[in-house]
C-alpha cells in the first residue's frame, strides 16, 4: 500500500492523498484507533462506501456451535467470535438533499493522515455533489488513552462557493451489514444479527442503545452527546429506534459559514451489571468526555504518547519506509494493550474481525516482549487475564487426563475455540510461552507481588502440566509426544524442539520461584519432591539431533521425512494450506513458520553459535514464510549468525506485512504479532537484545550485541527496564549506551559487563563477524525485494 501512489513515507506519520477504493478495506485496517478497550476500524465518516465497517469492544463476543463430521472425546463444544459492537463513529452528509458517498459526483480533494504522535485520525476532503454543489469536509477522530471508555469526533463541513442546505446525522447504529467472505480459514465466521435490543433512547443531543447478546448474554451499551456550532438557522432534531439513533442536524450555509459538530461517544459492556447499570456506565462515560472537551481530550492523548515515545521510539538512518514502519508498528502494538485492563490481546488488535478475534500464543510470544520494555504497566493486565482463565484452563486439562493447566491455542474468554484439534488441542506450548511471558516481565519490572500470586500460580499449573504430559523412557530420558509446535504444517508431532526447551525452562522457573516463595508454593501442594521431579525432568529432556546432517531436528525424525517439491510448486499456490491438503503438508519436510528458529531465539543458551549457524541454514532451505509470525524471526537469527543482509531483508519483509498487506488479508485486521516483529527484528536482531541468566543471587541481565546491515547507518531504541529507561545508540562501528533514567544498570555488550550511570554514556566498538556462504530460501519464497546479488528494495549490485 505504501508504494502505491496515494501513500506518502513520512516519519510519523501514515498519509493518504487520494482515495482508491480498490484499497479500502486495507486503509480501514491501517487507520484503525483503538485503546486495547474500545476501536474503531477507520472507515469514512458517512459510514459508506466502505471494506468492513467495524467498532469493537475488548472480550464482547458472540457463541457459536462448532461443527464436526465427526464428533470426538474433548472435542470443544462452541466457538467464540468477537463481534461488530454499536457503531458510534457514524456521521452522515446530506448536501441539498444529495447523500455525501464518494462513489457518486466528484471527488476533488481526499487526505487523511494518522499522526502517532497525537493519536488523532485527521481527513479533509473536497466534493461535488451530482447536482454541482461542492463543500469542504474535514474531521478529526480519537480512541482516547486516558478515557477508557471514551472515542470522539469532530466533523465540518462547509460550502466551497454558493448556498448549500446541509443535514448531517450522526448515529449510534446496532447490526450493521457485514460483507461475506468464504474460502479463507482466517476470515472470522459470520454471526448474523448477534444482538438483541434492549433499550433505546433519544432526547435534543443525547441517544442512546443497549443490547444484548443472544447466545453469550453480554450487555452491551454505547451513549452520545454532541455540541453543535453553525448559523443561526441550525436546527436538530433526535429520533431513536432499536438498532440505531439519531440526531440529525441541518443549517443553510453561505460561503464563509460552517456547521460543526462534536460528538462524544462512550461504549461499555458486562457479563453480569444489570441494564440501569450499563445505561449509568456509559452515561457518566460521556459526560466525562463532554467535560473535557475535544480539546481536553486532544490534550491528554498528545501527553500520554508523549510520555510512550520517551522511552519507545526507535530512530531509523538509511530506510524513510522502517522509519516509518516502526512507529506505525509500536503505534498500533501500543493501541492493542494500553487500556485493555485484563483482557486479551487479540491476534488483530481491535482492527478487525480477522481469524475470529481471537488472542493466541503469539499475544506471549510476539507482542509482550515488545511491551515488557517499552510499556510495561500494559503486560501484567493481559498476564492477569490469563490467570483469570485459570480455571477454565485446568478443567481442559482434566479433560484431557492431565494434571496442571492446558490453556487454549485459540480463544476469547478462555475456553478452546479451535475446532481443530491437531493446531488447538495438540498446541501445547502455548503454556510454556505464557510461563516464558511471565518469568520475563517479572525480570524486566521486578513485580515481585504478580510472580508471588498470580505468576507462581502460572508456573506452577504449567510445570504440573508438562510432567504429566511427558513420560521418562527406559534409558530415563523425557519425552513430549503427540504435541503440535509453532509450525503448523507439521503436526502430532515427538518431542518438538520448540516445545521441549521452552517446558524445560518453564519446568526449571517453576521450580525456582516455587523455592523463592515457600509459603505460596505450601498452599499450592507443591512439595520438595515435586519440585525435583521438575528439575529431573528439565535435565533429562529430549532434545533432537542428527548427527548425519548436524542440525537439531524440529521434532523427532524431521530430517528423515520427504522434502517438499519446491520447484513443482506455482508461485500463485502460496499460502499452501490454501491448495494443498494438510495430510500431505504434514509428511513432508516444509515449514510454515519459524519453528526451530523461534526455539533458537527464545532459548538462546541452549545451542551453540556453530550449532545456531547450521540449523538456520538448513531450516532456511525449508521454510516458506505463510505465517506473518516468520520473518521477524528469521531476521532475528539471520542478524546473529552474521548474515546481515539477509536480516535487512527480513526487517523489512515483517515491518512492511501489513502496509503493504503481503499476506493479503489486511482488510480483516493488521498482525499485531507481526508488527510487534517489527520491533523485535530491530532491537532484537540488529541491537541483538538478549536476556542472560544471572549467577547466583544475582538477577538476569540483558545483554546486546549490535551490528547494523550496510543499507542502515544508524539505529537508536530505548528499552525500560526495573524503572530503568536506557538508550542505546548504533552507528555501523560503535555504539553508545545511555541511561537516561535511573540507577546505574550493568548490561552485557557483546558478552562483557558495562556499567551505565546517568551522566556517564558508554561507548564501545562493534565487532566484525565473518559470515559463511548466505543462507537460500525455497524456490520463490525469497523475502521482498531480495534476489540473488541485490540489496533489499534496490538494483543489482555489482
Amino acid at each position: 500500500m505504501i508504494t502505491h501512489s496515494c501513500f506518502t513515507v513520512e516519519p510519523w506519520c501514515l498519509r493518504e492523498t487520494e482515495l482508491n477504493l480498490d484499497l479500502l478495506a486495507q486503509s480501514e485496517s491501517v487507520f484503525a484507533l483503538s485503546n486495547g478497550h474500545v476501536g474503531w476500524r477507520g472507515n469514512l465518516d458517512e459510514g459508506e462506501p466502505h471494506g468492513l465497517p467495524g467498532a469493537y469492544l475488548n472480550g464482547v463476543y458472540e457463541r457459536h456451535p462448532l461443527p464436526y463430521a465427526e464428533a470426538g472425546y474433548g472435542y470443544p463444544e462452541s466457538g467464540e467470535t468477537m463481534i461488530n459492537v454499536t457503531d458510534g463513529k457514524v456521521v452522515r452528509l446530506l448536501v441539498n438533499d444529495h447523500p455525501c458517498d464518494l462513489r457518486y459526483g466528484r471527488l476533488l480533494e481526499h487526505e487523511r493522515v494518522l499522526d502517532f504522535r497525537t493519536g488523532v485520525l485527521s481527513r479533509t476532503a473536497r466534493w461535488t455533489t451530482p447536482g454541482g454543489q461542492t463543500v469542504r469536509i474535514r474531521s478529526r477522530r480519537l480512541v482516547s488513552f486516558t478515557q477508557r471508555a471514551v472515542a470522539a469526533v469532530v466533523y465540518e463541513v462547509e460550502p466551497v462557493h454558493g448556498t448549500v442546505t446541509v443535514a448531517v446525522q450522526s448515529e449510534l447504529v446496532a447490526n450493521e451489514q457485514l460483507p461475506h467472505v468464504e474460502g479463507d480459514p482466517r476470515v472470522a465466521a459470520v454471526t448474523g444479527s448477534p444482538l438483541v435490543a434492549e433499550e433505546h433512547f433519544a432526547q435534543e443531543t443525547r441517544m442512546r442503545l443497549v443490547h444484548r447478546t443472544g447466545v453469550s448474554g453480554l450487555r452491551v451499551g454505547a451513549a452520545a452527546d454532541h455540541l453543535v456550532e453553525g448559523p443561526e438557522s441550525t436546527r436538530w432534531t433526535s429520533q431513536s429506534e432499536p438498532d440505531v439513533v439519531r440526531l440529525t442536524v441541518t443549517a443553510d450555509l453561505k460561503p464563509g459559514q460552517r456547521l460543526r459538530l462534536v460528538k462524544f461517544v462512550a461504549h461499555g459492556w458486562s457479563g453480569q451489571r444489570s441494564l440501569p447499570a450499563v445505561r449509568d456506565q456509559v452515561e457518566g462515560a460521556v459526560a466525562a468526555a463532554v467535560s473535557a472537551g475535544w480539546e481536553g481530550l486532544a490534550a491528554e492523548q498528545r501527553h500520554f504518547l508523549d510520555r510512550f515515545w520517551a522511552g519507545a521510539d526507535v530512530e531509523v538512518e538509511g530506510d524513510a519506509q522502517i522509519q516509518q514502519a516502526v512507529r506505525f508498528a509500536l503505534f498500533h502494538v501500543l493501541q492493542a494493550a494500553a487500556r485493555g485492563e485484563q483482557r486479551a490481546i487479540p491476534a488483530k488488535g481491535l482492527t478487525g474481525t480477522g481469524y475470529d478475534g481471537h488472542s493466541f500464543w503469539d499475544t506471549e510470544s510476539y507482542v509482550l516482549p515488545v511491551l515488557s520494555l517499552t510499556a510495561p504497566q500494559a503486560v501484567g493486565p493481559v498476564l492477569k487475564w490469563r490467570h483469570r482463565t485459570l480455571p477454565a484452563a485446568r478443567e481442559r486439562a482434566r479433560l484431557l487426563g492431565l494434571e496442571g493447566a492446558a490453556f487454549p491455542w485459540r480463544t476469547i474468554n478462555g475456553a478452546e475455540c479451535s475446532a481443530y484439534w491437531p493446531a488447538g488441542t495438540a498446541a501445547f506450548h502455548v503454556n510454556a510461552d505464557i510461563a516464558r511471558a511471565a518469568v520475563r516481565y517479572v525480570m524486566v519490572s521486578g513485580d515481585e507481588e504478580f510472580e508471588r500470586a498470580e505468576g507462581l500460580d502460572l508456573l506452577v499449573d504449567t510445570a504440573r502440566l508438562w510432567r504429566s504430559l511427558g513420560h521418562h523412557d527406559p534409558e530415563g530420558v523425557f519425552h513430549i509426544d503427540g504435541v503440535t509446535g509453532p509450525d503448523e504444517y507439521s503436526a502430532v508431532a515427538r518431542d518438538n524442539l520448540y516445545t521441549n526447551v521452552m517446558a524445560r525452562q518453564n519446568l526449571l522457573a517453576a521450580a525456582d520461584a516455587a523455592t523463592r516463595h515457600p509459603d505460596r508454593a505450601e498452599e499450592l501442594g507443591v512439595d520438595d519432591e515435586e519440585t525435583a521431579a521438575w528439575r529431573d525432568a528439565a535435565a533429562r529432556m529430549a532434545i533432537p539431533y542428527n548427527e548425519t546432517l548436524g542440525v537439531h531436528e524440529q521434532s523427532a525424525g524431521f530430517t528423515r521425512l520427504q522434502h517438499w517439491d519446491f520447484e513443482q510448486t506455482p508461485s500463485d499456490h502460496y499460502p499452501l494450506l490454501l491448495h494443498y491438503p494438510y495430510f500431505d503438508l504434514y509428511r513432508k519436510q516444509v515449514v510454515k513458520q519459524a519453528d526451530l528458529v523461534l526455539a533458537m531465539l527464545e532459548c538462546p543458551d541452549a545451542f551453540t553459535d556453530e550449532q545456531k549457524a547450521r540449523n538456520f541454514a538448513y531450516y532456511e532451505a525449508l521454510t516458506v514464510r505463510d505465517s506473518s509470525l516468520s520473518a521477524c524471526c528469521q531476521a532475528v537469527l539471520a542478524a546473529e549468525t552474521g548474515h546481515l543482509r539477509l536480516a535487512y531483508a527480513y526487517l523489512r519483509e515483517a515491518a512492511l506485512m501489513d502496509l503493504e498487506d503481503l499476506e493479503h488479508n489486511t482488510r480483516d485486521g493488521l498482525h499485531i504479532a507481526s508488527l510487534a516483529g517489527t520491533w523485535i527484528a530491530v532491537v532484537v536482531g540488529l541491537g541483538g537484545l538478549r536476556r542472560h541468566a544471572g549467577e547466583e543471587g544475582n538477577p538476569d541481565r540483558l545483554g546486546f550485541a549490535p551490528r547494523l546491515p550496510e543499507a542502515l547507518s544508524r539505529v537508536v531504541f530505548t528499552v525500560t527496564v526495573r524503572g530503568r529507561r536506557l538508550k542505546v545508540d548504533i552507528g555501523p562501528d560503535e555504539v553508545r549506551y545511555v541511561l537516561v533514567e535511573g540507577e546505574p544498570l550493568v548490561v552485557l555488550h557483546h558478552g562483557e559487563p558495562v556499567t551505565v550511570a546517568a551522566g556517564a554514556p558508554v561507548q564501545r566498538p562493534v565487532p566484525h563477524l565473518p559470515a559463511g556462504p548466505e543462507p537460500q530460501q525455497p524456490r520463490g519464497r525469497r523475502p521482498i525485494g531480495l534476489t540473488d546479488g541485490q540489496e533489499p528494495g534496490g538494483e543489482p549490485q555489482d
